[in-house]
């Protein structure tokens, strides 16, 4: 099942969080900004062991999509979350919207 999240900002957003149950294999990231592009990282943490980076500074065009798939991230078990966090290259607020698969 699917998961969508619309973010936009420079916080972090917790996309799962630990022990949610849920698998995921691909992320699918979209710059919904309508003229700044944007740096993306998206990464697992677990508060005593730190973060494990999937993206690490990944620039997205105005417009552009970006899927990252063939990995598994299993939350069933896990006390790891799954978070996103975006960067701004302007001075504009960031747009990404984003789909778990």
């Amino acid at each position: 099942m699917a998961r969508h999240h619309n973010i936009t900002g420079e916080l972090t957003q917790e996309l799962l969080a630990a022990g949610s149950n849920i698998k995921v294999s691909s992320i699918l990231l979209c710059n919904i900004h309508a003229s700044t592009k944007c740096t993306v990282d998206v990464y697992a943490e677990k508060k005593t062991l730190g973060k494990f980076y999937i993206l690490k500074s990944v620039e997205l065009p105005v417009g552009a999509t970006l899927l990252h798939d063939n990995f598994s991230f299993d939350h069933s078990a896990d006390e790891f979350g799954l978070y996103i966090k975006l960067t701004k290259s302007a001075s504009e607020t960031p747009s990404v919207d984003v789909i778990l698969l």
